[in-house]
């Protein structure tokens, strides 16, 4: 017999996991948790926030070195890294804190424990405890993968362990080149660090804009990063001094600290999905229907365990629009096709919607406009650097298909454009609206010169 007869289980308590036990109890679901780790998931405890946290400390730098072209006399700096990491703990204390208490005011019973399926309906607890229940959720998130075995894996660390070094490192290998590849080099390179960024491909961003690409590399340069294209790592030796990286090239150079950024792989292992029948993608993520629910009818996943689109808001959105289809009779269906993203780089990057190149293969007619300007700011503390932005229309609806920005407050500023993109907004829109001056977001709706046009014909 099973030792609890619940309504839902649900195995991962990160950002979806817990939105969705938190909505399923509020509408009257006798619902039951299951957390190996810490509660709060990646998003929480070793992922978007604590890694945002190194970034506000990465920038003061920027901060007092500019300060002297506003008339500023900055005196001696000295950075604590393990002030920060002590600090950056207790809030993620804090926060871990907070979301517990938030299921256990739901009525969410929490089990600190792995959860493995049995069968459909049954899930087993390290414990050894046996639960029953009706519906499974499976909310376990992603893990680091670092592809490829190389000679010398052992000696390298991934974004989970970056988090608590006990010293900064003076010199470090990222390889990588997608978000979280991209954020820490420019933390470290923030914090002082000599940073080399190692990517395969030919430009780091893969999947974002290619004017997005080139515009990041070329600051990421600028600001000392060294990044290095179609290479990659092939052995990591440990040596008196460091350890010696031999590149797919035969390059070799001395780091203290080689980190892989190569990429996140859906947590299915061990879970016991194979017990049940549940079917796995070719990129091993768990196969869902529009409502997240799996192969097998009672059993749903949502979150970067469905490798749909791997972003905390999308998963919290998931874990709630699960809850009110299953329990709260309301079937609802996440769309995916419009979800703002940001790149928490310096500069950071903010995105939504189509490429350039997307549009181009989907859309008869496309319009392109675009800016590249330095940021008022740089005009007193003399930095050498550019915003750049861009809005990708339909030719023929002249409605705004993408708008990708790198400068200052991209993050802050794709939100509010997100509202906007989301409810069907024109160019003609941007063109009517009123700027606010000086700023750059001002640019955003004075572009009127085209950049480029492309016809169905061009695009063939």
């Amino acid at each position: 017999m099973a030792d609890h007869n619940i309504d839902l289980f649900v195995i991962g308590a990160g950002s979806g996991g817990v939105r969705a036990a938190r909505i399923a109890s509020s509408h009257g679901a006798r619902v039951m948790i299951a957390e190996e780790y810490r509660v709060g998931g990646t998003c929480v405890i070793r992922g978007c926030v604590p890694k945002k946290l190194l970034v506000y400390a990465s920038r003061f730098s920027d901060e007092f070195d500019d300060a002297a072209g506003y008339g500023w006399s900055v005196g001696k700096r000295e950075f604590d890294w393990a002030a920060l990491i002590a600090n950056k703990d207790r809030e993620i204390a804090r926060l871990e804190s907070a979301y517990t208490t938030t299921l256990e005011r739901y009525n969410v019973e929490i089990a600190k424990s792995r959860a493995v399926l049995e069968d459909a309906h049954t899930v087993r607890l390290a414990t050894g405890a046996r639960i029953r229940a009706e519906t499974i959720l499976i909310a376990s998130g992603a893990r680091p993968h670092h592809g490829t075995s190389i000679a010398g894996e052992n000696h390298v660390i991934s974004s989970n362990e970056a988090f608590h070094l006990k010293e900064l490192p003076k010199r470090i290998l990222i390889q990588g080149g997608g978000y979280i590849a991209v954020e820490f080099a420019g933390i470290f390179n923030g914090l002082g660090c000599d940073v080399t960024l190692v990517y395969r491909g030919e430009k780091i961003l893969r999947g974002f804009d290619d004017d997005v690409r080139e515009h990041l590399m070329r600051e990421l340069r600028l600001r000392g990063i060294r990044i290095l294209t179609r290479k990659i790592v092939k052995a990591v030796e440990k040596v008196d001094h460091g350890f010696d990286i031999a590149l797919s090239d035969n390059e070799q150079f001395i780091v203290d600290l080689a980190m892989f950024a190569t990429g996140r792989r859906p947590n299915i292992e061990g879970l016991g999905l194979e017990n049940v029948g549940v079917k796995i993608s070719e990129r091993n993520g768990i196969m869902v229907d529009a409502y997240s629910r799996t192969s097998i009818p009672n059993i749903y996943a949502v979150g970067d365990v469905t490798d749909r689109v791997n972003l905390t808001p999308v998963a919290i959105r998931e874990g709630h629009a699960f809850a009110d289809t299953v329990f709260g009779n309301k079937p609802t269906a996440v769309d995916h096709t419009k979800v703002p993203t940001a790149v928490f780089s310096e500069p950071e990057v903010g995105v939504i919607g189509l490429t350039e190149a997307q549009a181009i293969e989907q859309f008869d007619k496309i319009d392109i406009y675009k800016t590249n300007f330095r940021p008022m700011k740089a005009t007193l503390s003399g930095r050498d650097t550019r915003v750049f932005m861009k809005l990708v229309v339909d030719g023929n609806t002249d409605k705004i298909l993408g708008c990708h920005i790198v400068g200052p407050d991209a993050a802050e500023l794709i939100q509010v454009v997100g509202i906007a993109v989301t409810m069907g907004v024109t160019k003609g829109d941007f063109d009517a609206t009123m700027a606010v001056h000086p700023t750059a977001a001002e640019e955003l709706v004075t572009m009127r010169e085209k950049a480029m046009s492309y016809g169905r014909a061009a695009a063939e």
